[in-house]
């Protein structure tokens, strides 16, 4: 594994364990060039999938931005990091078991907002505010009533 810091090519694996929710193998390793430490994931990948864009454009799955998404929407509430982690797996597992090898993102966008929705309400229009487009206070103001009026409060209160 490259060190991240002076770019050896050589690093020793010092420590690994299973996550929280045993869907990786969290290594910390240790470069043989310059000493630095830094943490590696490993997870298994069923199959290549390419999300396919609403502009037609196709690329990769990456996990990656779905945590990135996630963590934002979540940001500054009281929501446990190991239910994060779970909320993204859960998705990664849906979207790798799903058995096509091109999902397109629209229906990775409904996974995030169904398991936000039952994760915390606030991060659940969070996140629709940005994957909906949301242009005026009107339009908050309108999906909250509606998150309200379906049961948002038993959505998560973050607990």
């Amino acid at each position: 594994m490259r060190c991240p810091f002076c770019a050896h090519d050589d690093s020793q694996v010092k420590d690994s364990r299973p996550t929280e929710d045993n869907t990786a193998i969290r290594r910390r390793r240790q470069c043989e060039s310059c000493g630095a430490r830094f943490t590696t994931f490993e997870r298994v990948q069923l199959r290549e999938i390419v999300v396919v864009k609403s502009d037609g454009k196709r690329e990769p799955f990456a996990r990656g931005k779905i945590e990135q998404s996630v963590a934002l929407a979540c940001r500054k509430r009281a929501i446990e990091q190991e239910r994060i982690d779970q909320l993204v797996s859960g998705i990664q597992r849906q979207v790798e078991t799903i058995g096509d090898s091109e999902i397109a993102s629209s229906r990775i966008g409904e996974m995030v907002m169904d398991g936000l929705r039952q994760l915390d309400s606030v991060a659940y229009i969070r996140f629709a505010s940005v994957y909906r487009d949301f242009g005026e206070a009107r339009d908050f103001e309108e999906f909250a009533s509606a998150v309200q009026e379906a049961g948002g409060r038993d959505a998560g209160n973050g607990t």
